[in-house]
């Protein structure tokens, strides 16, 4: 194709571009949370080693809480986040660069990624909080260091009861409709360009949040790189958004928790 001609073809089918773009992101995630890169063991191994809920195995003290440690738990947290909640906000994502399509048929690329980040950056928040409470949890010693789950079934009882609760909130509810529905979300929230986009995901990350944050919570109890946990919640995430019964499911979802934290607490 002469004269450049390949590059306007491209960005007719730039659609396909930017979804390949989203799954490199995707992958790479997951395999850095698998790979458990810069952990004393993988997200496999530790998987493998991991107990019921309350019943963690101990492994010493574990690693001192550094700087650079802080920042790499920061990051595992982070990067987990995108792994597991990117997925669920995929349909918005690929709406947002529908919508903002020019009379070309390409779609205004930048303006989406600028969606993403602000997405992305609330669940960048999010796992600095995550982070800090590792860290108090195990200053305190109440979390087992080198599976990172919580000890004792006093504690992960709780939290399973509570995170069961919070699936009935109005809050949670409210949040969930903003998720289900993209179109509507783009509609009522929309702001055009690269600014406008970045506020869109900014809120649309943090109606995302209020959504899962008590689900996300669950990975204290399981194990934060425990990947039956990691891989239930991000399927759980994903039915409660895209399923016609997504509401049905939470109510489901938060009766088992709920019914789970009440056995581990009997069993104390």
């Amino acid at each position: 194709m002469a004269g450049g001609g390949w590059v306007l073809a491209a960005l007719r089918h730039d659609r396909w571009l930017f979804i390949g773009g989203l799954a490199l992101i995707q992958l790479a995630a997951v395999a850095y949370t698998v790979a458990g890169v810069g952990m004393e063991m993988s997200a496999i191994d530790m998987t493998r080693m991991a107990r019921a809920p309350g019943q963690p195995m101990e492994m010493g003290p574990g690693p001192v809480w550094t700087l650079p440690y802080a920042m790499l738990i920061f990051l595992m947290w982070w990067v987990m986040m995108i792994a597991m909640m990117v997925p669920s906000a995929a349909p918005t994502i690929l709406l947002h660069h529908g919508l903002t399509r020019g009379p070309d048929g390409s779609g205004n690329a930048r303006a989406t990624w600028a969606f993403i980040a602000g997405y992305l950056a609330v669940w960048a928040l999010f796992s600095l909080l995550a982070a800090g409470l590792q860290w108090a949890l195990q200053h305190m010693g109440l979390i087992a260091p080198g599976m990172m789950s919580l000890r004792g079934g006093a504690l992960a009882g709780t939290v399973l009861v509570i995170a069961g609760l919070y699936q009935f909130t109005p809050l949670k509810h409210a949040c969930l409709r903003q998720c289900q529905a993209p179109a509507a979300f783009l509609s009522r929230h929309w702001q055009p360009g690269i600014r406008g986009a970045w506020t869109m995901g900014l809120r649309h990350g943090t109606f995302c949040l209020g959504c899962c944050w008590a689900l996300m919570a669950l990975l204290f109890v399981g194990g934060v790189m425990n990947l039956y946990w990691i891989a239930g919640l991000a399927l759980l995430v994903a039915v409660e958004k895209f399923a016609l019964f997504g509401r049905a499911t939470a109510a489901v979802t938060g009766g088992v928790l709920i019914l789970s934290g009440l056995t581990v607490l009997a069993a104390v």
